[in-house]
């Protein structure tokens, strides 16, 4: 008899490394199906990405958005669909950054055409956004922020995502994020420079959001099917929100809130958390929360580091999942 609802966590932008879920691709076909499915819906792009994917391209061209972005978007639904063909099906979706666009596809906000247009949209979107990037702190968002307001950095960097109790994004443009640093290493707080090259979710990404706005406004949006706790509210998506182009294409300038989400998950209830992001990022960040901690929710992570037999790491997740009556 199954016992916890299950929660299903869908990556985003920093969590990619070369040749992730590429031996699922070769040995899952239901995985194969649904990233070869999505890969035809990017468009013209798509032979190009998975060309990239399978060579195990990395550094710079890997972490652009223009490559990592789909790639974890394909990533995250190809898990949600080899899930579904095995019966999985997810009380509610939590999708961080990117993620959130998996999310809404698997919750059939969007279908397959339509989201690899969006996609592809959100790339063409990055034209607009200027050189910049993000910073992983160890530290509570207010003690980060407070050490870089009044400096160099000023209001230009910004809380760019709070992953956990005392793990915090900071995000901005060039030159303001190599001075917030700077600060931040005066202040003896660890930072490190995450995976990309874009200041994404902070309003610098301001005038991609309002192009990528229009791209989904050409699309057809419906309420979810699968309830979506948002990483962008911190609670579950209404059947209103769903269908605003505004409320998904704003994402990218709004600062991702996986921690408040996570805890509005699990402080109503506790689950059986599946972490589909590369390396089990997301597992990781999990596991700090108060309900995990203490054994009354538990984390199933189906993707492995990099250097370790993924494939036997999607086998033992797939039977913790059976093992725990999912």
């Amino acid at each position: 008899m199954r016992g916890r609802p299950v929660a299903l966590l869908l990556p985003g932008q920093g969590f990619q490394h070369a040749g992730m879920a590429v031996e699922l691709y070769k040995r899952d076909a239901a995985f194969a199906a649904a990233a070869d499915k999505f890969l035809t819906a990017l468009g013209p792009e798509g032979g190009a990405v998975r060309d990239d994917w399978l060579a195990g391209s990395d550094g710079e061209t890997a972490d652009r958005g223009t490559r990592a972005q789909p790639l974890l978007f394909m990533t995250g639904y190809a898990v949600g669909r080899a899930l579904a063909s095995r019966g999985v099906r997810p009380d509610v979706l939590i999708g961080h950054s990117i993620g959130e666009l998996a999310a809404a596809t698997l919750a059939g906000v969007l279908d397959l055409p339509a989201a690899g247009r969006i996609i592809a949209g959100r790339c063409a979107a990055l034209d607009d956004a200027p050189a910049g990037g993000m910073l992983a702190v160890a530290g509570v968002p207010e003690r980060v922020l407070d050490c870089v307001r009044g400096g160099p950095a000023g209001e230009h960097v910004v809380l760019g995502a709070h992953n956990g109790r005392a793990q915090t994004i900071l995000s901005g443009p060039e030159p303001h994020l190599t001075d917030a640093a700077r600060a931040l290493r005066e202040a003896d707080l660890v930072a490190r420079r995450v995976r990309a090259f874009e200041p994404w979710h902070s309003p610098a990404m301001g005038q991609a959001a309002r192009r990528f706005t229009e791209v989904i406004g050409a699309e057809t949006l419906r309420p979810p099917k699968i309830p979506i706790m948002s990483t962008r509210t911190g609670r579950l998506v209404t059947a209103a929100e769903a269908v605003r182009p505004e409320f998904w294409a704003g994402q990218i300038a709004a600062p991702v809130l996986f921690w408040p989400a996570l805890g509005a998950v699990l402080d109503d209830q506790d689950h059986l958390l599946v972490d589909g992001s590369p390396a089990g990022g997301l597992a990781t960040l999990a596991r700090g929360h108060p309900s995990v901690r203490r054994g009354a929710s538990a984390v199933v992570s189906l993707l492995a580091p990099p250097g370790r037999d993924a494939w036997s790491a999607w086998t033992s997740g797939l039977a913790q999942l059976s093992a725990a009556g999912v």
